[in-house]
């Protein structure tokens, strides 16, 4: 019994030890590290400093960022066929080559419509586009010697959800007509704009496609014994493109050229079709050829007045801002070439959004810092831990906002938040530490090093 009273008393007499504070070796290492090597710090810290204006210039400004979605798209087209047959007999040949040849294939979608078919190839996120495309179009030429005779080799385009429309121009005149005004939109101003670094411009809205009409009157050709066969035989036999050469007269070398093609649309309606009972039948008499357009399939109206509308794309990764200010230095300049009776006006300007994000960013920013930098001031009267706050809010967010983000506004002030909380930290460590100027020369590194 006085054994265990012993014991007892023993327990008793001893003293509870707290529980241990976790280790601040790990939390400290860089301030260790900062006091080894002060003058790496300072340099690292400088340099920091010097690379932020760089930084800044080359800050995404885009409202979406790159987005790299590896997708092949196949387009074909065969006039006169109808969705079914497109299906059979461009569509699903082409898909099972696809599925056999081209490596890394996620899956294979297709549409089909009348005269067109369209297949996309989603390709694993690792895939190489390049190689995928080089591979869609060698099994494109094998297969074409399956399709119905006449078929083009398609069209293959790389994807990218990156590309949004930012700018549009619409066209107007009112002296041209829809096809003179779809013409000189797409064959002139397009392909001005085309070579703005970073922007992609397809085919024009509205207007009517221009092409050479020849137009049959099915009486004429009833009363004269003729088909429409007559008259395509005829154009193709006299409207032909030969090779031409040269002819040497003595010690001189003339270049001989060959009549075998109509130079003016009205000259096709002197062709001769036939000749009956000693009389020529010319084109004229049966058809008449002109200027025409193919069937319209959309139309663009502005302020009541058939014109036409050209969309300006941005390709990939390039900048919103950039591809805008070079477009629109280039259109001036572009329609200088035209005609005076072309009339364009801008509208639909998406840089103006990105404009206003950026200055939203920048403001938010500017106020958080500050706001933040006067509290540290009020509280703690120490110009030395507001300077400290401000430098780090300011290091983080720039560098942050150096990478590729979805929403530039709340990360700014994600990242503002996330370093004012290490900085008043690190102060709160500077203000109970008794060590001296050492210890607090390495929390100013760490805090210009941190984030």
């Amino acid at each position: 019994m006085l054994i265990v009273l012993r014991k007892i008393a023993k327990f008793a007499s001893l003293k509870r030890t707290p529980p241990k504070a976790a280790p601040q070796k790990r939390r400290m290492w860089i301030v260790r590290l900062a006091l080894r090597r002060p003058y790496t710090f300072v340099v690292a810290a400088l340099l920091l400093v010097l690379v932020t204006p760089f930084v800044l210039l080359r800050t995404p400004t885009d409202i979406f960022p790159s987005i790299n979605i590896p997708v092949v798209s196949v387009i074909w087209q065969y006039n006169g066929l109808d969705a079914s047959e497109v299906e059979q007999r461009l569509v699903y040949a082409h898909e099972r080559a696809l599925s056999i040849t081209v490596n890394d294939i996620e899956h294979i979608e297709s549409t089909s419509y009348s005269g067109i078919g369209i297949i996309k190839v989603f390709l694993q996120p690792s895939a190489s586009v390049p190689a995928a495309v080089a591979q869609v179009t060698a099994i494109a030429q094998t297969v074409l010697r399956q399709m119905p005779p006449g078929q083009t080799p398609p069209l293959i385009l790389q994807y990218s959800a990156s590309t949004v429309p930012i700018l549009q121009y619409s066209f107007s005149s009112p002296k041209m007509s829809e096809q003179e005004l779809f013409d000189t939109t797409a064959n002139q101003v397009r392909i001005g704009l085309a070579t703005v670094n970073g922007a992609s411009v397809p085919w024009p809205y509205g207007g009517k496609t221009r092409v050479v009409s020849i137009d049959l009157n099915l009486p004429a050709l009833k009363a004269r014994n003729l088909s429409a066969s007559d008259v395509v035989n005829a154009v193709n036999a006299q409207n032909l493109i030969l090779p031409t050469g040269t002819a040497k007269i003595g010690s001189t070398e003339y270049s001989v050229g060959v009549n075998s093609s109509v130079r003016m649309i009205d000259d096709l309606n002197n062709l001769p079709i036939k000749v009956a009972d000693g009389a020529t039948i010319y084109l004229r008499d049966v058809a008449r050829a002109h200027d025409g357009f193919n069937p319209q399939l959309n139309a663009v109206r502005q302020d009541g007045v058939r014109g036409a509308l050209l969309t300006l794309m941005k390709s990939g990764s390039a900048s919103t801002l950039d591809v805008v200010a070079r477009a629109k230095e280039a259109l001036p300049r572009i329609m200088k070439t035209v005609t005076s009776d072309l009339h364009v006006q801008e509208f639909a300007d998406q840089s103006l959004f990105v404009r206003a994000a950026v200055s939203d960013v920048i403001r938010e920013g500017v106020i958080a810092a500050a706001l933040t930098a006067l509290m540290i001031l009020l509280f703690l009267g120490s110009w030395r831990s507001t300077l400290i706050i401000a430098l780090s809010s300011f290091r983080v967010s720039c560098s942050i906002l150096f990478r590729p983000i979805s929403s530039a506004k709340l990360l700014t002030l994600a990242c503002l938040r996330r370093s004012t909380s290490k900085s008043l930290d690190v102060i709160r460590r500077i203000g109970r530490s008794p060590r001296g100027w050492r210890r607090r020369s390495g929390m100013w590194l760490e805090l210009l090093t941190s984030g």
